[in-house]
């Protein structure tokens, strides 16, 4: 008597298998998204940084930060789908550099990323030393 052995898998090893990966991928995906937030965020601050060594050199040489504008950086042009920069509250003395999350970034709970002449960073419109120190 020849016995035939059948080859492949069951339905019900198929379903264990999507079972799985389903079961991955809810766990990962969430962690991934908030990975992309975050290195999206800190990008956004190293802009807003390198913005205001841009009105520190131009201060420095005009002692004044009026008629400064923000330039056409290349980190604006490469967060320019998550980030809106800009210059207000500029006189003088004084400036602020805000980057304001879009739609694709709303959802990382830190909000509008502010940064003025005396180095003080906020976040989520205000400075609490916790918000801030978790945002930037």
């Amino acid at each position: 008597m020849m016995i035939n052995k059948i080859k492949g898998i069951t339905l019900i090893e198929l379903m264990v298998a999507v079972a799985i990966v389903g079961i991955l991928a809810s766990i990962a995906y969430p962690s991934y998204r908030d990975y992309v937030l975050r290195s999206n965020r800190s990008a956004a601050t190293a802009c807003v940084m390198e913005l205001s060594h841009f009105m520190e050199r131009g201060y420095s040489a005009n002692f004044s930060y009026l008629g400064l504008n923000l330039p056409a950086s290349q980190c604006i042009n490469d967060l320019n789908q998550r980030y809106t920069f800009a210059l207000d509250n500029q006189a003088a003395r004084t400036y602020r550099i805000t980057a304001t999350p879009s739609a694709a970034q709303a959802g990382d709970g830190c909000g509008v990323l502010t940064y003025d002449q005396t180095g003080r960073k906020g976040a989520n419109g205000g400075f609490d030393l916790a918000t801030v120190q978790r945002c930037w």
